[in-house]
């Protein structure tokens, strides 16, 4: 991030991952759990999935490099430009295995739990779906299917959890908008994140299918301007990628909670695929395949930046 820009960060103490994938606490490192960098444009972006600090209370069964593989692996890299642009920035630095800042509250599998759940929990069937494939706001599958706990997680760490890392995170990206749209009169919120080339077994609606190079989502024009969204389709398709619009991924909670097109909020879920920019096996990056694509998306993010959607 910029140097002199000012991080607002909420700090909790980490881990570092051992083989087992579990972990053991770092003696006396405290590291931020959430960053917001404040923006002065109508533009902010977030990024809820690319964290890679894994809590020491997270007791997962599988090893590090399974869970790793459900992070959206150098998003933040990849938008580094943007604070310096005047856009607000917010990152999560929790895992997204261990809790999906992109799930409401109410989207809990309490069959992970040892005892009772006195919260609402979701009854809507295109919720469910996602939940049962282990999907809901405590993860229970990998993208492959593979169970995540060999035990029941108790009520408390999982409000911890909520406490922790969902609720500063959607503070976080509440009080950027609301600030973009008091200095604008209008915003523009970017929800950033990245794909597997193919679809895994577990992973969505349509295991297997070959993603685009980008998906972007508005849940069928309910979260943002249709125009807006065709702005981004058409620079992306000028620039030479393969863009699918609304499908398979419409966008989900940040972009759902946020996104008011009729009050001038607009919130957009931009999916890039990670073959573009890395190796999915190694999580190395593809330096050429990198400098590409943050060259496409700060000509994208110029564009937002001259682009008065009212």
């Amino acid at each position: 991030m910029h140097s002199a820009l000012k991080l607002i960060q909420t700090r909790f103490l980490h881990s570092q991952p051992g083989a087992s994938g579990q972990s053991s606490p770092a003696r006396g490192v405290a590291a931020p759990m959430v960053t917001a960098v404040p923006g002065t444009t109508p533009l902010v972006l977030d990024s809820p999935h690319s964290g890679t600090q894994y809590p020491a209370d997270f007791g997962s069964a599988c090893d590090l490099p399974t869970l790793r593989r459900a992070e959206d692996t150098h998003v933040e890299k990849i938008y580094a430009f943007a604070p310096a642009m005047g856009a607000a920035w917010v990152e999560a630095h929790f895992p997204r295995i261990y809790l999906d800042a992109n799930r409401d509250t109410t989207e809990l599998d309490t069959s992970l739990l040892d005892g009772e759940w006195s919260d609402p929990v979701s009854t809507d069937p295109k919720v469910l779906s996602k939940v049962r494939l282990g999907k809901g706001l405590v993860w229970k599958f990998t993208d492959e299917g593979e169970p995540i706990y060999n035990r029941l997680l108790t009520v408390a760490e999982v409000r911890a959890r909520i406490d922790r890392c969902w609720r500063p995170y959607h503070q976080a990206v509440a009080r950027a908008i609301d600030a973009a749209h008091a200095r604008h009169g209008y915003s523009i919120h970017l929800n950033c994140h990245s794909m597997p080339a193919v679809a895994g077994r577990f992973a969505t609606e349509f295991p297997g299918l070959e993603h685009a190079d980008f998906v972007v989502g508005d849940r069928d024009g309910t979260t943002a301007s249709p125009a807006l969204s065709a702005l981004i389709c058409e620079h992306l398709r000028a620039c030479g990628y393969s863009v699918e619009y609304n499908h398979p991924y419409k966008g989900v909670e940040l972009v759902r909670r946020y996104g008011n097109p009729a009050q001038h909020r607009h919130s957009i879920q931009v999916e890039i695929n990670r073959k573009l920019y890395m190796d999915e096996k190694t999580l190395a990056q593809n330096p050429e395949g990198m400098a590409r694509l943050q060259a496409d998306l700060k000509a994208l993010v110029e564009k937002l930046l001259a682009h008065d959607p009212r």
